[in-house]
């Protein structure tokens, strides 16, 4: 049915938001970006802020505001997200709260070469979930733009130096690396199974499901007696940071551009976080942007233009509805 000819036009903000909110490939660019800006504030964070106090809280902050936006469709979809509250408790807790608990504490055993070259495996553990769950099959365009993309990581991690890898030893950090990629790539996938209900309303169950299962691990910093409360415009601004922009718009784009364009084609796009992560290092915290950063930015856009333009079409059909 066609819309009444007296129905006012869109504005061109809202056609704008509506265009990005159906273009994946743009939702994973700008979710990577601000994945990258959460790496940045953690670095800033030791002093001002401590790991499980940032994680508990972050989500308590996110779940207050989805609550007051979102509280018509969850309210009107919350029957359905209440049956398939296991599954949604479950997503929420691997995919923002122990991913995130995992990798803080692997930085104390680790070096950052090692969490970003590990990190670099979660788009071919999605990859591999995906035709183990759904059947889909990775053609080889699309591995050599992953290889590429890899490739584009080593370079970013080594500053260009390659023969340093040579000197990585695996650690107790390494293993918790591991464990968390493995569990992102299964939150992921199990993405693909999600509760029939609107993006805002699974979100707002997962917000509320990180939110609960980080609780325990804020009492452990607590008694432990680790844990640093904000008391600075500093810490405040680090906080607020990470709760509006890497866990809730970026997350509710990462479940958006895998909607529209599958676990399979998004997994490629995640090895931008680091490379966009060395540039606002470069912004931000002054560090060296030089020739071998512009390599690896080089290498991952071409591994993600192989594996979108050149392998998109056996990809597209192969994917389930």
């Amino acid at each position: 049915m066609s819309a009444p000819a007296n129905a006012p036009s869109p504005s061109p903000l809202h056609r704008l938001a509506s265009g990005l909110y159906g273009n994946g490939p743009v939702l994973l660019a700008l979710t990577t970006l601000m994945w990258a800006g959460n790496a940045v504030a953690s670095r800033l964070a030791p002093g001002h802020l401590s790991p499980m106090l940032m994680t508990c809280v972050r989500w308590m902050v996110v779940l207050a505001i989805v609550l007051v936006l979102f509280r018509r469709s969850i309210a009107r979809e919350w029957p359905v997200l209440k049956r398939s509250w296991p599954t949604v408790l479950f997503l929420g807790a691997i995919g923002y709260t122990i991913f995130n608990a995992l990798f803080y504490a692997a930085g104390a055993y680790t070096s950052a070469i090692n969490l970003t070259l590990f990190q670099s495996c979660l788009p071919a553990l999605i990859l591999v979930g995906s035709f183990l769950v759904f059947g889909v099959r990775a053609t080889w365009i699309q591995l050599l733009g992953l290889a590429l993309t890899m490739a584009g990581v080593a370079v970013a991690a080594s500053h260009g130096d390659l023969s340093s890898l040579k000197q990585l030893r695996l650690n107790f950090g390494d293993i918790l690396t591991m464990i968390a990629c493995v569990l992102y790539a299964i939150y992921t996938i199990g993405l693909g199974k999600r509760p029939a209900v609107s993006g805002q309303t699974l979100f707002a169950g997962m917000a509320a499901a990180a939110f609960l299962t980080s609780i325990p691990l804020l009492g452990w910093e607590i008694a432990s007696g680790r844990v640093i409360w904000p008391t600075d415009a500093t810490g405040w601004g680090i906080l607020m940071f990470i709760a509006i922009f890497p866990s809730l718009i970026s997350q509710m784009f990462y479940m958006r551009a895998v909607e529209l364009i599958g676990a399979d084609r998004a997994a490629v796009f995640l090895n931008l976080t680091p490379v966009f992560g060395a540039i606002m290092g470069v912004v931000i915290l002054g560090e060296r942007f030089g020739v071998y950063e512009a390599a690896a930015l080089a290498l991952v856009l071409g591994g993600i233009f192989l594996s979108e333009k050149l392998g998109r079409p056996r990809q597209a059909a192969a994917r389930p509805a």
